[in-house]
């Protein structure tokens, strides 16, 4: 029945633009989480360390902001790729596969911040139990209390974008429960008033029934556009920081930013783009598969590398070298823990439960080779 219902909404499209993994989209997510990771490090520096040198604070802004950015492309990469999990699976099977597979990650850092902090009182505005319980269990926007895990705000956004997806797809598509699912379609529209930053969201989904009804331009015309959307993205997202709040969308800064990000992600997805070409690589791949426990661990790292560099005094007034040193350090310690904790955290409870890898990204990439195997062997035998 889920198949049909795929089908309906999504007519058939050539084999080579269906299914589920693609490479743009998952090597984009690692280019986002180090996007992210590279600005706590340029805008954690210039906010605590050399907030007095007005040369470095003016000079890091702009890669600072585009850096932050990476979590709207993130949202725009959920849109796109959570679809065909919510065709696919009953509403309470995928619930099930979302907990397990963010949940665990998200629970043992948050738990951890909980109990460094209560030691510490590093933070004693959210040493309270309204704000740890709007935590641990994603309500913070509606308890109006903070997240805890640095970077896990954007989970709760995912959070309810996961829901408010699931249960429309479920009474409007599947079920066609009409009422049901106006009232969730409402709070759809409440919640995208209310929060802005989900029209990323929205986005990614609009291009996922785009993409798997086989839209794509022609490549003479795709590549040149894609180029331009890709200067664009940067140029725009480096020039404001927003909270998006419902007052920020009027800025045309702000409606660039988000209409460049909807251009360059079509192009960038479709088959045969400059993006999938350029991210088609062994590192592009593990830092998307890894992007996850990068994006959640690096602020941990980040925090203790500058609490030990300021220790051993090693920010000092040649700012450059210092830091080189800082990046050439902290990166390598940042991935190391990255690996270990996305193995035995982020992917252990799913697979073992489950009994199946979160990415199969070595199977769909040798199902790919095969095809373009097998098309070239044709070729040869038909010439």
């Amino acid at each position: 029945m889920t198949e049909n219902i795929q089908q309906s909404l999504s007519p058939p499209a050539p084999k080579s633009v269906r299914g589920g993994f693609n490479g743009a989209a998952h090597g984009l997510r690692g280019i986002a989480a180090m996007m992210v990771f590279c600005a706590h490090l340029l805008g954690g520096t210039a906010e605590h360390i050399y907030q007095g040198h007005a040369h470095y604070v003016a000079f890091v802004v702009r890669p600072w902001q585009f850096g932050v950015y990476g979590v709207e492309l993130f949202f725009t990469i959920s849109g796109f790729v959570i679809l065909p999990s919510i065709l696919r699976y009953s509403a309470g099977q995928f619930a099930l596969r979302r907990l397990l597979r963010l949940y665990p990650l998200f629970f043992v850092l948050t738990l951890f911040f909980v109990l460094s902090n209560t030691v510490t009182h590093e933070y004693p505005d959210v040493n309270n139990w309204r704000t740890i319980i709007g935590g641990f269990t994603f309500t913070n926007l509606l308890l109006h209390t903070e997240q805890l895990t640095p970077n896990a705000w954007s989970l709760t956004y995912e959070v309810m974008f996961y829901i408010l997806t699931c249960l429309g797809v479920t009474f409007l598509v599947k079920q066609r429960r009409w009422m049901v699912g106006g009232l969730v379609l409402l709070l759809s529209v409440l919640f995208l008033v209310r929060y802005p930053i989900a029209t990323y969201f929205l986005f990614g989904l609009g291009i996922r029934v785009l993409h798997d009804r086989g839209v794509s331009l022609r490549r003479e015309l795709a590549w040149p556009l894609e180029f331009v959307a890709a200067l664009s993205c940067i140029y725009f997202a480096s020039s404001g920081w927003f909270t998006y709040k419902p007052a920020d969308v009027t800025n045309p800064i702000l409606i660039a930013t988000m209409l460049s990000t909807a251009a360059y992600f079509f192009l960038a997805i479709s088959p045969g783009s400059l993006t999938g070409r350029l991210l088609a690589g062994p590192a592009t791949t593990y830092l998307g598969t890894v992007s996850y426990s990068l994006y959640l661990v690096h602020p941990y790292t980040y925090y203790v590398m500058r609490l030990l560099f300021v220790k051993l005094g090693l920010f000092t007034d040649h700012i450059a070298l210092s830091m080189l040193l800082f990046f050439l350090v902290t990166t390598p310690v940042t991935l190391l823990l990255t690996h270990v904790i996305h193995h035995l955290i982020e992917l252990g409870p799913y697979e073992w439960f489950f009994r199946q890898r979160v990415y199969r990204v070595r199977e769909a990439e040798r199902g790919q080779s095969s095809k373009a195997g097998s098309r070239q062997v044709s070729g040869g035998r038909t010439a």
